[in-house]
């Protein structure tokens, strides 16, 4: 008898139609999918790492350095706000995470520093706002 605790396990037998089950022999001894840092690789880093160790060069990726400017190195502006937007944040490894959260950073401050400005532009005394002369200043 079971206590109410343990789980059930399901039926071995097909019950009135269904599909039968492999035992749970055959499913611990041959996983579906990989496990560890292999499950993490897709083919096309596997076979990427195969060719370079066929080669004899380091497995680490450097050629993107070539391709254009780092996030990093990118100013503050328009194209880093593009760039940010069009990232997918769950294909950056560690570092690259950290480095698009300091580009975000310093984006921010940007657009800061010009939201002050215009404010400060608005603000200031004997101005006129939107080619509207204030009431006070009829000549």
């Amino acid at each position: 008898m079971q206590t109410p605790s343990q789980p059930r396990p399901f039926p071995e037998f097909p019950l009135a139609g269904g599909s039968v089950r492999p035992a749970r022999d055959a499913q611990d001894a041959a996983p579906a999918h990989p496990a560890g840092l292999m499950k993490a690789m897709s083919p096309g880093v596997v076979d990427f790492l195969f060719r370079q160790l066929v080669a004899g060069r380091s497995p680490v990726d450097i050629q993107w350095q070539d391709e254009g400017v780092t996030l990093t190195a990118q100013p503050a502006g328009a194209e880093l706000a593009r760039r940010l937007a069009e990232s997918d944040l769950d294909a950056l490894t560690p570092t690259e995470l950290f480095h698009y959260v300091r580009a975000a950073q310093r984006l921010a401050a940007w657009a800061e520093g010009l939201r002050e400005a215009a404010v400060d532009r608005y603000c200031q005394p004997g101005n006129t706002q939107d080619g509207v002369a204030r009431a006070d200043e009829h000549p």
